[in-house]
């Protein structure tokens, strides 16, 4: 654990015993900070009453003794409207804050030869997937690593910091709005399309919400960013230097993009890695590492730590034996000659976007509650869909959109999706003598049906395993 100093004998409000809210009031404490929590949840009080803190209606406190509010970043700061813990904080003059801002506050207390280097992570898709790369990388060479933040373990959770260590922290910008003097090392910014824009009130607040990564970071702190979108461009504009990773088509019509070894950058040209102008790794060979949206996601992983110090073998070597994420371009399991893909994780259609174009021909199983603009960013896509079996709340709109580009079979469920997909390609692959591919890539929130998406890629593995299919032997990366 990480011990929070600056609040010592200071009461400190926690709101939210989440992941998240419990750790930090676990850091304030240790840190001597008098730590008073509240949740809307009885068993989440009831867990922090059996840890021995106080716990407290916070509508009902006196604010004016508070050095600080620590709020969950499920709570809204802002918008649609500021939390009731927001307003009363801010009508006392009390300050809000994350636990990202926490973990931060406790870096720069350090003497500057004591402090590890951080390397964080942002963007609407694939900053769980470059986090983890990155973590693997850096633990194939020998580092000493910790992986934490919106990923995995909390951040005040990982072990206390030293001169050796690298943080690799995946951060939302929900925690990034709660923060002030967060500044990584190695800030990355995988790409910016709409997404929580309720929470933020709109697409500048998120587009803002992003850049905060870059916004306290040190001299000679390294700015990587994807490219290939305009919203992400805007970001870049406005820093007086970084580093561009582009894995757009050579004949994209966007004039901005650049050429990486005009710049300086990192990118794909032809199925390579590049460095500059120079190849670095043929990707088609990275196995776990599928589709154009992972070519950035290695571009930015390769990036942030050669900025670190690895050399460039030692990158690339992590790179080819990466083993893969769990929900996010999984290969399941395979059936005769059906593979199953597991993308779960894609909640939006713009990852849903880099899925489908991940393969020439899918039996889609889609649906979910569906996100504002419905399967707009997809329509391109659709020529690639054998059959679409669609879940969930947004099943018939997908099937109103979908309309006559593709069979339609409106499943309601995914065990009842993965029975009809995999006969369907089955029988496809059966009578072309090639693989078929059934890819879970939903498009759409899980929440309609399960609690999150990894329920709901866990009910999909369940249901692929019980049709008899024998999921991969992942070689040792090590042998």
């Amino acid at each position: 654990m990480i011990t929070v100093p600056g609040f010592e004998g200071r009461r400190v409000a926690v709101f939210g015993l989440g992941r998240s809210g419990l750790t930090a009031a676990r850091a304030l404490r240790a840190g001597g900070a008098e730590p008073v929590l509240w949740d809307d949840s009885l068993s989440s009080r009831l867990q922090a009453e059996a840890e021995g803190f106080a716990v407290d209606d916070l509508s009902r406190a006196d604010w004016s003794d508070f050095a600080a509010l620590i709020l969950s970043p499920g709570a809204p700061l802002t918008h649609p409207s500021p939390h009731w813990t927001v307003q009363m904080a801010k009508d006392a003059g009390v300050r809000v804050m994350g636990d990202i801002e926490l973990f931060a506050r406790a870096v720069s207390a350090l003497a500057e030869v004591e402090r590890p280097k951080v390397i964080a992570i942002t963007g609407t898709n694939g900053k769980s997937t470059t986090t983890a790369l990155i973590g693997w990388i850096l633990r194939q060479a020998g580092r000493t690593v910790h992986v934490g933040g919106n990923i995995g373990i909390g951040v005040l959770a990982l072990p206390e910091p030293t001169p050796d260590a690298i943080y690799v922290i995946e951060v939302s910008s929900y925690q990034l709005d709660l923060t002030s003097r967060f500044g990584p090392d190695v800030a990355i910014l995988t790409n910016i399309s709409p997404d929580h824009l309720d929470r933020h009130g709109g697409m500048a607040g998120y587009v803002a919400a992003k850049r905060r990564i870059f916004q306290e970071q040190p001299p000679g702190g390294v700015a990587v960013i994807g490219v290939d979108d305009p919203y992400s461009q805007g970001v870049a504009r406005g820093l007086a230097a970084f580093v561009p990773v582009t894995v757009a088509a050579p004949d994209s019509d966007d004039e901005w993009t650049p050429r990486i070894d005009d710049m300086g950058g990192v990118g794909l040209r032809g199925g390579w890695l590049m460095d500059g102008d120079e190849r670095v790794a043929d990707l088609s060979t990275a196995v776990s590492l599928p589709g154009r949206h992972n070519a950035q996601n290695a571009a930015c992983a390769y990036a942030a730590v050669r900025a670190v110090g690895l050399t460039r073998d030692e990158a690339v070597r992590g790179l080819l034996t990466f083993p893969g994420l769990a929900h996010r371009m999984e290969p399941v399991a395979r059936l005769g000659r059906v593979v199953f893909i597991n993308d779960s994780k894609a909640t939006n259609t713009d990852a849903a976007k880099q899925a489908l174009a991940s393969y020439p021909r899918v039996w889609w199983i889609a649906g979910g509650r569906a996100k504002d603009g419905g399967l707009g960013d997809l329509f391109p896509l659709f020529p690639r869909i054998a059959h679409a079996y669609l879940i969930g709340e947004a099943a018939a709109a997908f099937a109103a959109e979908i309309d006559d580009a593709a069979p339609v079979s409106l499943c309601g469920d995914i065990p009842s999706a993965v029975a009809a997909a995999a006969r369907d390609a089955a029988d496809w692959a059966e009578s072309n003598d090639e693989d078929a591919v059934v890819l879970l890539s939903p498009a759409a929130a899980s929440f309609d049906q399960y609690p999150d998406f990894e329920a709901r890629g866990e009910v999909f593995r369940a249901a692929v395993l019980g049709l008899g299919a024998v999921p991969p032997v992942i070689e040792d990366a090590a042998s």
